[in-house]
């Protein structure tokens, strides 16, 4: 049995219009978002294997995935919401509504599985573990990583070790490079080398449970139909970037 991760950076959101709009504290999807959702739904090849749906609980992404994978959402695999795969920053665009709000708009008995979104997982303050410094976002995104590899495992048991696992994910784009601890083509000025709605496969490269890490390889496959006979960047020049990230993450949000 493989097992694949399919990640996806959000639909275009009203804070990513303007600057001014990073304020708005926990944007809806703009009309082209919703079209980005649609056009992402058609294309996707694994609606009828989905094994499970997994969102950060930021509105724009649970609406993301709830529009993305309408088919297996409408059959009822439901989108769990996920605290540690929220975005990195502190703005208020980035910071999520309280779960009673989340509750009202998502409900019990909804789409939306809410139970993991506790008190406090918005608050992103210096002294949380939601704060955006790099050890608390190393931290959180292997906590992901390896909360993804038991809900993949737990797949594999409830199958019987039969047909394959698919795991949809839906985060955002400064995240994503944590999750993948991938930080090639990242545009300091955009915070993300993914684009809206952009998908791209992964496995675990060991899905057994022997590295600690749990860490993530692109497929081929994915890396091919994004990047063609390209070559991915050294360690060296990952450090650099992560070194670069450092620096502006203590500059604009305090980080360190």
């Amino acid at each position: 049995m493989t097992i694949y991760i399919h990640l996806v950076r959000h639909a275009q959101g009203f804070h990513n219009l303007s600057a001014a709009n990073h304020q708005l504290p926990d944007p809806d999807l703009t009309p082209l978002g919703e079209q980005q959702c649609a056009t992402l739904r058609d294309a996707f090849p694994h609606h009828k294997s989905i094994t499970y749906l997994v969102a950060s609980p930021m509105r724009r992404t649970i609406y993301t995935c709830l529009l993305s994978f309408a088919p297996a959402a409408a059959s009822g695999v439901k989108v769990i919401a996920l605290p540690e795969v929220q975005e990195v920053s502190n703005l208020p665009c980035d910071t999520g509504s309280d779960p009673a709000r989340l509750q009202s708009e998502f409900g019990p008995g909804g789409q939306v599985d809410l139970s993991l979104v506790k008190e406090g997982w918005n608050d992103k303050s210096v002294d949380t573990k939601w704060a955006p410094e790099m050890d608390r976002l190393d931290a959180r995104a292997k906590a992901a990583r390896v909360w993804l590899r038991e809900l993949a495992r737990n797949g594999v048991q409830e199958s019987g070790g039969k047909g394959h696992v698919h795991i949809a994910l839906v985060t955002h784009g400064g995240f994503l490079h944590f999750l993948t601890d991938d930080f090639d083509g990242l545009n300091a000025e955009m915070g993300t080398g993914w684009v809206n709605t952009e998908l791209r496969t992964y496995q675990f490269v060991d899905p057994e449970g022997n590295d600690g890490e749990a860490r993530l390889k692109e497929t081929g496959d994915s890396w091919r139909r994004r990047r063609g006979s390209a070559v991915g960047l050294t360690e060296t020049e990952q450090m650099e970037i992560r070194v670069a990230l450092q620096s502006r993450l203590k500059e604009e949000f305090g980080g360190v």
